[in-house]
C-alpha cells in the first residue's frame, strides 16, 4: 500500500463528520485530484466502498489500518537471538513484524515463540488476542526452523492480507 493511500484510509477512519473533497485533500496533504485518484484506487482494491454520496471503509480497510498502526513507542517488539543478545530488528506494527519474521534468523523466532513473547506482544501492545491465540496454536504444534517461519507468515497473511499490501 502506498503511503498516500494509507493517509487517505487513516484520515477517513478518523473523520467524525462529512467533509468536502477540498477539506479532505488538505487534511491528507494532497491536491483534490490526487485525493480523488487515491479514493478511486482504494475503492477498486476493496478498502473503501461507496456509501450514498460518500465513501466508507470496508472490513478490509479497517484490517489494513490495524496492520499498519504503530504501537506506543515503549511497546515496540525487540527481536533477540537469545537472552541478552539483541538483534537490530524492532517492530512497531504488524506489517513490520511480518517483514522481520521473513528475514530474522529462525533461532530468534524459536526463542521468542517458545517463551511466549509473540503472544504477549500481540495481546498487550497490538490488542490482538485472537492472533495471539493463533500463534499459541503454532507453538503447540512444536514446529521448528523454516516450517515455523512459514506457518507464522501464513497466519499473518491470512489475517491481514499483508502479502498483498507490500
Amino acid at each position: 500500500m502506498k503511503e498516500e493511500q494509507f493517509k487517505v484510509l487513516k484520515t477517513m477512519s478518523e473523520a467524525t463528520n462529512r467533509m468536502d473533497i477540498n477539506m479532505f485533500a488538505k487534511k491528507v496533504n494532497l491536491d483534490p485530484n490526487q485525493t480523488i485518484h487515491q479514493i478511486q484506487e482504494l475503492t477498486k482494491e476493496g478498502f473503501l466502498q461507496k456509501v450514498g454520496s460518500g465513501f466508507g471503509i470496508t472490513a478490509k480497510g479497517r484490517t489494513t489500518i490495524k496492520a499498519f498502526m504503530n504501537v506506543p513507542a515503549e511497546m515496540g517488539f525487540n527481536f533477540y537471538k537469545e537472552v541478552n543478545q539483541p538483534t537490530d530488528f524492532k517492530a512497531w506494527n504488524l506489517v513490520e513484524f511480518y517483514k522481520i519474521i521473513k528475514q530474522v534468523s529462525v533461532y530468534s523466532i524459536e526463542f521468542h515463540l517458545f517463551r511466549g513473547d509473540f503472544e504477549n506482544w500481540l495481546k498487550s501492545a497490538c490488542k490482538e488476542p485472537e492472533l495471539a491465540d493463533e500463534i499459541a496454536g503454532i507453538k503447540m504444534a512444536a514446529l521448528k526452523g523454516e516450517e515455523l517461519r512459514t506457518q507464522l507468515l501464513k497466519v499473518l497473511e491470512a489475517r491481514y492480507g499483508i502479502k498483498e499490501l507490500l
